[in-house]
């Protein structure tokens, strides 16, 4: 009878416990990417361990000019058009399918977006793997990892994911089923410098001989980190910058987890803004805007460029007061905010409509809230427009907001 109600008890706990074992099966999917300076590509190989575990992998090729040369185990189907699909059915056991992606993407002006010489390559991961749709069996969760293969004489690599070897890293993007390698990366004969500021590892990384101001950057950094932190919930365990000189695009982008800043930008402009402190509230605000409402994205960046250089003390009233004027002088002639993509002038606006946004929340909360707390609101609601920004400042202030009541926003 004893006997009987044990092997009772230890089938029902089997059965019970069977799907927490059997649940999910990882199955490894390798990135290789072999740097080709001579021919201005990248040979990119991606290997699944077990190609049956994956149904279909769905590229958007964009309109298919930047890649080429594809072979794969199972079957590859490319439909040309202004918007390149390319998919991938894998084969059943280990299947690879490699291509070729060029490296250099110029401007009009002359100057470049990416580019690979003899010595260096400045690279995004987005373009080395485009973005997929997947199709993957139930139960199955794929292990990323990402290596390069360097040049001859070329010393190292840097990217925004965590370093597993000497040029292999781990990739890991809890927000996306497919996991690819995204974000700013530098190869090639590189003078870095490192910091820990609060959790987040810091590299500033440039090509050698580009005069990249390393130290002046983490200087800066440390400088404002304690109200980045203040302000922003959410903290990357990894921070990447890298830089070079021209023909270099003369600008600033944020990417995942890392920053691109060419070496000759200014890092505080004569206007008093910093585009590394605007990029960096970027990287950690991680808001995304939709339909016609980029205002609120760029704002937010350009807003705390401001506002974080001046809490930290690296601001007096009087050239705050200097930067007020000419962001009115600048927005004058605006009539709205709304739009895909906003113009300087709007964006100086969209600056002036979140400061008085900020000072009234504060007086009608007797500064026990600010526009720090729309920002981390806008930031869990991982996409946010106009009118759920406007809905999401009012819970904050707890009435109807009288700054968003304008035209700017219609």
């Amino acid at each position: 009878m004893a006997v009987g109600w044990q092997r009772a008890l230890a089938v029902g706990l089997l059965s019970l416990s069977a799907p927490a074992w059997a649940a999910t099966k990882k199955v490894d999917l390798d990135y290789h990417v072999r740097l080709l300076p001579q021919s201005d590509q990248a040979e990119v190989r991606l290997t699944l361990a077990q190609g049956s575990a994956v149904r279909s992998l769905d590229f958007n090729l964009g309109d298919g000019s930047h890649y080429s040369d594809f072979k794969a185990d199972g079957q590859w189907q490319q439909t040309p058009g202004k918007l390149t699909r390319g998919v991938w059915l894998p084969a059943g056991d280990k299947a690879s399918l490699t291509y070729r992606v060029r490296i250099s993407h110029g401007r009009k002006s002359g100057s470049f977006d990416t580019r690979i010489t003899p010595a260096w390559a400045l690279m995004r991961g987005d373009d080395l793997v485009p973005p997929a749709k997947i199709d993957q069996q139930d139960g199955i969760e794929l292990v990323s990892r990402l290596e390069f293969e360097l040049p001859n004489g070329w010393q190292s690599v840097e990217t925004a994911w965590p370093r597993i070897g000497k040029n292999k890293f781990r990739i890991d993007n809890v927000s996306r089923l497919f996991d690819r390698p995204t974000g700013w990366m530098l190869a090639g004969h590189l003078g870095s410098r490192r910091t820990r500021l609060g959790e987040t590892e810091v590299t500033v990384t440039s090509p050698r001989g580009q005069g990249m101001r390393r130290m002046d950057v983490l200087t800066l950094l440390t400088f404002v980190w304690p109200q980045v932190q203040a302000v922003f919930p959410r903290h990357p365990t990894k921070l990447l910058i890298v830089g070079a000189n021209d023909p270099m695009w003369r600008g600033s982008l944020s990417a995942h987890e890392s920053i691109y800043l060419n070496a000759r930008l200014p890092l505080v402009s004569e206007n008093g803004t910093s585009a590394l402190v605007r990029e960096l509230a970027q990287v950690f605000g991680r808001i995304n805007d939709q339909q016609r409402s980029d205002w609120i994205s760029e704002g937010f960046a350009e807003y705390y460029a401001i506002e974080l250089v001046r809490r930290a003390g690296g601001m007096s009233d009087e050239r705050y007061e200097g930067l007020h004027r000419k962001l009115v002088k600048d927005s004058q002639k605006v009539t709205s905010l709304r739009g895909e993509q906003i113009n300087a002038a709007q964006l100086a606006k969209a600056v002036l409509l979140l400061q008085e946004l900020d000072r009234e929340i504060r007086l009608k909360t007797r500064n026990k809230r600010s526009l720090d707390d729309v920002m981390r609101g806008a930031m869990r609601l991982g996409s946010v427009d106009t009118k759920e920004f406007v809905q999401l400042s009012e819970s904050v202030i707890g009435e109807s907001s009288k700054v968003l009541d304008t035209g700017l926003l219609q």
